[in-house]
Formats: structure tokens, sequence, C-alpha cells
């Protein structure tokens, strides 16, 4: 059975694909033991991590399974922790107000935040782009989007800091149950304030959004926001950040993209699979006994999918280790397949887009700044693949 405390390790963290590419020699199914005291399996290949993502046998209602584990954790109670009709209906609603339209609206702003905040770096000749840039870059945007106003920012960036924060202990956990409790007093008032003045923003498109005579309810509200800023957040911190350390140690695709900005909207895709924001997919539970690869999964059992193991196997990417900018990626799973495909995928690529192009633009002759062995990676335990800190001069 492949050990949770393996996965967690710091040498794990270091370089997962090595230990993926030897799991996938052995097999395309492994059993795990997370949740413990659980059934559970990770699949490690392309052709059945696809699959399962969008095989209508597993769960996202963690519920079904003979060890179900508390929502808070797993996303229970948003469009992430269930299955159809809830799936359906809820993501229809949010569908109809966080539009393509609305969402590429915002790149001319989401340029001028990060301009505004290279404006800072700039002249320093060193940085750490993980506190300097990516971590406030997606607080800022997701306050346009929403229409927070500019005097509640601070307390709306501390609320997010504690909201996105690894939850490890009990003192952890309570910090995160009085911020939410306070965080969703606000957005009650906020709630309101748009119902008597509806604005041009996320939450008044929120509230407005009918199917017929169906709309969110305050709960689904709060949950849906929640989700955009905890799922939302991290994951951009660490396109942003595993984007540029790739770019870093492959200083000719660097300069490639340099002399071409028109590459960024593959090369972001690129990124992704190279090395994306999430190391696996958010939990599953099989609804009845089933087989994945020829290996049996009883019913109740839990089935992880690793997205990066996915998108570094070589029989649907060629040399998958290799970074290329210019590669067709149109079949990474980055961002999940199927029913449950990132709702959020738009907004993450214009913002990866964007401050990438902005990186190369204006921090000249970037280069790490510690040998690239003494970079650390959180190991949380949670489904995220992200640096602590990625210290740079130029």
């Amino acid at each position: 059975m492949l050990s949770w405390e393996f996965l967690l390790s710091r040498e794990f963290s270091s370089d997962p694909y090595a230990a993926y590419a030897k799991l996938r020699e052995q097999g395309p199914v492994h059993r795990i033991d997370f949740p413990p005291g659980a059934e559970a399996f990770l699949v490690v290949d392309h052709e059945h991590g696809r699959a399962a993502l969008n095989d209508p046998r597993l769960s996202k209602d963690t519920a079904h399974s003979s060890l179900p584990v508390s929502g808070e954790l797993f996303f229970g109670g948003t469009m992430l922790g269930v299955d159809p009709p809830d799936h359906t209906r809820l993501r229809g609603l949010v569908a109809k107000a966080f539009t393509a339209r609305r969402v590429e609206a915002l790149r001319p702003r989401v340029r001028e935040l990060a301009d505004g905040l290279l404006d800072a770096i700039a002249p320093r000749g060193e940085a750490d782009l993980i506190a300097d840039f990516a971590v406030p870059l997606p607080v800022q945007v997701i306050c346009e989007l929403l229409g927070v106003p500019a005097a509640d920012r601070d307390d709306f960036r501390a609320w997010t800091s504690v909201l996105t924060a690894p939850v490890l202990d009990r003192e952890a956990a309570g910090r995160r149950r009085e911020t939410a409790r306070a965080f969703n007093g606000y957005l009650r008032e906020v709630f309101a304030d748009r119902r008597a003045e509806p604005r041009d923003d996320l939450i008044t498109a929120l509230l407005r959004a009918r199917d017929g005579d169906a709309a969110l309810t305050e709960t689904e509200l709060l949950n849906t926001i929640a989700l955009l800023i905890i799922a939302g957040h991290d994951t951009t911190v660490n396109l942003i950040g595993n984007g540029a350390l790739a770019l870093l140690r492959s200083p000719a695709q660097l300069e490639l993209l340099r002399g071409d900005p028109s590459l960024l909207p593959g090369a972001v895709e690129e990124l992704l699979r190279y090395d994306g924001p999430l190391e696996r997919a958010s939990q599953r539970v099989a609804l009845e006994d089933l087989e994945i690869a020829g290996t049996p999964v009883p019913r109740g059992s839990w089935v992880h999918v690793s997205l990066a193991a996915a998108d570094r196997d070589p029989a649907a990417f060629p040399d998958p280790d290799t970074l290329d900018v210019t590669r067709p990626t149109a079949r990474h799973v980055a961002f999940g397949h199927g029913l449950h495909f990132c709702l959020g995928a738009p907004l993450a690529r214009l913002e990866g887009q964007v401050a990438l192009g902005a990186l190369l633009a204006r921090l000249p002759s970037p280069a790490l700044a510690v040998p690239p062995e003494d970079l650390r990676w959180h190991r949380d335990g949670s489904i995220v693949r992200g640096l602590e800190s990625l210290p740079v001069r130029f």
C-alpha cells in the first residue's frame, strides 16, 4: 500500500514527478492509506485518470463513503462537494453570473494591478515572487470581481489569509471558524446593500441569477463566494509561482516567450500541464463496486486522481518532463475534466497570462536567488502544489 506519509514527505514534494513515474511503471492504480481507516485508491495515468474525473459512478459527496470525513475540509455544501441534480443547478446558476465576458472585461484592470505590484518590486533588484506578487495579486483581483469597496479591502485580505491557510491543528481550525463567521456576517451586509442598490459586480450578478424560479439561497451564495476565494486563490498563486519557477529553470523557453508574447496563452497551458497548481483532484467516492484499469474498487472507497501524474504521462504527452511553450496541450487535466471542470478556469488563465507576461516585461534578467534544491514546497496534505517562497534577483 502506498503510504500517505511518503506523499507528505519533503523528498516527495521536491520532485513528485519522478515518484509518480515509478508508480506509473508499476500500474495505473494504487491502494493508498488516505483517509486513514478507509479503502482508498490513487490513479496515476492520463487515460484512466481522465476517465475517472468524469465517471458518474464516482461521487463528489463524501457522505457516500464508508468513512465520511468533515465536509469543511472537502468543500461540502459547494458545487465541488455535490452531484447532479444539485451540482447541475448550482453550476448553472453560478455560470449565469460568472461569465467569460465578465472575466475578460477584467483584463486591463488585472494588468494595472500587476504593474502596481511590480512598481514596488522593480527598483529593489530582488523579491520573493510568492509573497510580493503571486499572493497579493489574486486577492486584489477577487476584490475587483466581487465589488469589495476599497475601504473594506484590508479586512478582506486579512480574512482571506486565514480562510486560505492550511488547517493543521485545532487552533487553526478555530481561527478559520471565527474568521468564517466574521466574513459571512460582512457578506450578508453586502448582500443587503446590493439588493437595495445593485452594481456591476459578481455579487450583484449572483444575487440576480435565475433559472426559471430557481435562485441561489443565501447559504449557497456564501458557499459559492467562499469556494471562489479558497479554491480560486491558492490555484492562481501556485499557477503564477510554479510557472515562474519553471521558466526560470528553462532559460531558453523564458527567452522564447519574452521575445514573442503572442505565445503566452499556449505557454500558460503548457505550464499548467508541466507543474500545475493542483497535485490531485478533489475527492471522489465509489457509489458501487467497480473497476479502474482492472483494479477492483469497492463501493464506498475513496478515489484520488493525481493530476500531476496524469499530465506527465508519456502515453499522452511525448517527452513530458520537458517544458515546451509551443506544445499543443489541449488534453491536460490541470483544471479537471468533464462535469466538474473548473468553472474558474477562464479567470485563472487570464491571471496567469497577465501575471507572467508582466513579470517577463518588467523584470530584466531574472534568476533564482537560491539553489533550486533549497526551495520548499507546501506539505500540508491539501490537494494544492505550491512553493512557500520564490526568491529571485533581476
